[in-house]
């Protein structure tokens, strides 16, 4: 039950909280109860800068009308349609314009409910095709240290971030890692992408001599790693690891969950590093985070080999009560309007100089051993404290909280995302704030 107020729970034993310190927070809860453009507000009534997007996904700030209006009027007219063998008007619509801002020949859609079901749905695509392309035999998936697809089967076998592992038995099979791309030692404190690093995807080259192209589906990486900390691919490496995927015939797969819609400058980050994956994975940002919602790209090619057979047949045995649910794809089409119309997808390019130069004002605060910065997302990398890894961050993000802002931590490392409507103020803002912790902690 809420309070008479509806803004404080008199309970909190139920809710077994995601990827939380449930009995931390429990004893001092962090409650928001409105958002609003740049700003969240909690049950005290404390203003509290967003500096992370939510997590990630609110690209379009909080509360945006025209995102709001399509929900409400959509809820309205047409609540639910089921999307097996049945459709409704809008989700074609949908489609057709997400494709229209795609990487050129990414040109078909499957709707799923997040990041994790875009991620399971484009490992299934990749082993499918390959079979029905009469290459069975190609089973093994490739991802890479550190990297996080999610939090399904597939994804955190093809992850490589220990703990969302180590508690899971042996996952799936037949998956390998390429080395991650985080060299501290030698291209710490680069501003944007680092110089050094591109040979390791040539790592590729060695685990194909290891288990033979003929076993390789598919590659998977997250153009820039974002919950491992903002790990930035050397200048090189994307477009080495394109030609090695296109000697063997191996699919080459974006993570773009948190990298699409503007994160970076572009509306994606294959437009940013000019490289074009087979299969692309999104979510979050494709409805501002408002309503759960993910869609996995593909190719021209990869979609029409599965359309053969009997007309009357199912091609693809796969999909999710909820793929292209009416209310998120009116939620998705107003958020496309709300980035157009504001020019959101491309902003990062334009305020990117500034906020890398907020970002590296921090190269002397306390702690602080690496800045990373790309687009509109940074990272501050902090020495842990001896015995106690991950504290120094986890002090800073409850510091934060109280002085007014948000910020995410994973590991030692902050992780900075803004709204791509934050202002060159709220940059000045966000930074100084970040000063103040990292004097503040211990």
């Amino acid at each position: 039950m809420l309070d008479r107020l509806g803004t404080k729970p008199n309970d909190l034993r139920a809710f077994w909280m995601p990827f939380t310190a449930n009995r931390h927070f429990k004893q001092a809860p962090r409650m928001l109860v409105s958002a609003k453009d740049m700003h969240y507000t909690t049950d005290d009534g404390r203003k509290v800068l967003d500096g992370t997007s939510g997590l990630w996904c609110v690209n379009a700030g909080h509360c945006r009308p025209k995102i709001t209006e399509a929900i409400r009027r959509q809820a309205g007219e047409l609540d639910y349609a089921p999307a097996f063998q049945m459709g409704h008007p809008i989700v074609f619509e949908f489609a057709n314009r997400l494709v229209d801002i795609a990487p050129e020949g990414m040109d078909h859609v499957f709707f799923t409910n997040s990041g994790s079901e875009s991620v399971e749905t484009a490992l299934k695509i990749a082993l499918a095709y390959h079979r029905v392309k009469g290459e069975g035999s190609r089973t093994r998936l490739i991802g890479r240290e550190r990297g996080y697809h999610g939090v399904n089967f597939g994804g955190i076998s093809v992850g490589g971030i220990v703990a969302n592992r180590k508690m899971f038995g042996t996952l799936l099979g037949g998956v390998d890692h390429l080395p991650h791309t985080h060299l501290i030692e030698k291209n710490a404190f680069s501003r944007g992408v680092p110089e050094h690093g591109a040979e390791l995807a040539d790592e590729l080259e060695r685990l194909v001599a290891l288990h033979d192209a003929s076993t390789i589906a598919a590659v998977i990486v997250e153009p820039v790693a974002g919950s491992a900390g903002v790990l930035l691919p050397p200048k090189g490496y994307l477009k080495r690891l394109r030609e090695i995927c296109d000697k063997y015939g191996i699919l080459l797969i974006f993570d773009e969950v948190i990298t699409g819609f503007g994160r970076l400058g572009t509306p994606f980050a294959s437009d940013y590093f000019g490289v074009v994956p087979d299969i692309m994975t999104t979510a979050k940002g494709v409805t501002n985070g408002v309503i759960p919602m993910g869609a996995v790209f593909v190719k021209k090619e990869i979609h029409d080999a599965f359309m053969t057979g009997p007309e009357h047949m199912i091609e693809f045995f796969h999909g999710y009560t909820y793929s292209g649910n009416p209310i998120a794809c009116a939620a998705g089409l107003a958020t496309l309007e709300t980035y157009k119309e504001e020019g959101l997808l491309t902003r990062g390019e334009e305020i990117g100089q500034y906020w890398e130069d907020a970002l590296h004002s921090l190269n002397d605060a306390p702690h602080v051993i690496d800045i990373r910065n790309i687009g509109l997302v940074g990272a501050i990398e902090l020495e842990p404290i001896p015995g106690q890894p991950t504290k120094r961050a986890f002090s800073a993000f409850l510091n934060a909280f109280e002085s007014g802002y948000m910020i995410r931590t994973t590991g030692d490392i902050i992780a900075l995302s803004p709204p791509l409507i934050i202002s060159k103020a709220q940059i000045d803002e966000l930074v100084d704030h970040v000063r103040k912790t990292l004097k503040a902690i211990d």
